[in-house]
């Protein structure tokens, strides 16, 4: 038995772009950033940053298409896959790429008002969440469930 799961709460560090799949499925990717602070060896608090190219399929990229932006908090689950590739100086590079299958708005970005009214108006809080998998029903283009609301 295996499992690959990843958790990340960060930061976008920028917008997404949403385009479609010639069978008409949404698809989004955007980078996303997570802080922490470790002390070096003088004992002096350091920032690492880690970087993650996120995709986002269906209802799900549409919506993240919509809401968010550079900057904002947001909440993900998905599969970690590790990249490897050379780039135009020979150097052999790593990327980490995530499949996400779950999302969560979180608030304090600039269009959580957007969010909240869109989640319920005004009694709703500012964070929303949307769950998505790129099932093979998505990829085929099946648009069965598209009238439904996705939160």
């Amino acid at each position: 038995m295996s499992f690959n799961k990843i958790i990340i709460v960060g930061n976008l560090g920028r917008d997404p772009e949403l385009r479609y799949t010639p069978q008409g499925n949404a698809v989004c990717n955007f980078s996303m950033a997570t802080n922490e602070k470790r002390r070096d060896k003088n004992g002096d608090l350091q920032d690492i940053t880690t970087w993650f190219r996120i995709t986002l399929w269906g209802r799900q990229a549409e919506n993240a298409s919509k809401y968010l932006q550079k900057g904002n908090p947001v909440y993900i689950e998905g599969r970690l896959k590790l990249d490897e590739w050379t780039d135009r100086d020979g150097n052999t590079r790593q990327t980490l790429d995530v499949t996400a299958t779950d999302m969560q708005f979180l608030s304090g970005g600039v269009r959580s008002e957007e969010m909240s009214a869109a989640a319920g108006g005004s009694n709703a809080s500012n964070e929303f969440s949307t769950s998505s998998q790129p099932t093979e029903t998505q990829e085929s283009g099946d648009d069965t469930g598209d009238d439904e609301i996705p939160f």
